[in-house]
């Protein structure tokens, strides 16, 4: 069980870089564009992370169901977790939705709105870290 979780917390902690990482690259690119700069690198930056992401976010989540299911894991915390889990899925759906109007050149929000942007994964990944250590119930 030791390794599972293990890899579980690896692939957790790539998918949680990507997460936190996009969103800076949005901002870049959108003040990029705003100043007159080339920024098709950094469109070539997201789409790389995103696939990246992608992949981690399935190991996560494949690894967290077998230990889940293997050691039988149960719980009002677990319970609550998983419901935080579902919100960082769509999170990262979130992202590719704003991916894909990078991608068309149609990304219209601020510079501003991806730093706050950026902030949402923290406060859904905060009460994940505390159910998982501590247990409160």
């Amino acid at each position: 069980m030791l390794w599972v979780k293990t890899f579980h917390i690896l692939a957790m902690t790539s998918w949680m870089a990507g997460i936190f990482y996009l969103p800076r690259i949005f901002v870049h690119y959108v003040e990029g564009r705003e100043a007159g700069q080339d920024v098709s690198r950094l469109e070539i930056m997201a789409n790389k992370l995103y696939g990246f992401m992608n992949i981690m976010m399935l190991f996560t989540l494949a690894l967290g169901l077998w230990l889940w299911l293997g050691w039988g894991f149960s719980g009002g915390w677990l319970h609550a977790k998983l419901a935080f889990v579902v919100l960082l899925i769509g999170y990262h759906h979130w992202c590719l939705a704003y991916l894909k109007k990078l991608r068309a050149g149609t990304l219209d929000r601020s510079g501003r709105f991806f730093r706050l942007f950026n902030e949402l994964p923290l406060l859904i990944f905060i009460p994940i870290l505390i159910l998982v250590v501590v247990k409160p119930f």
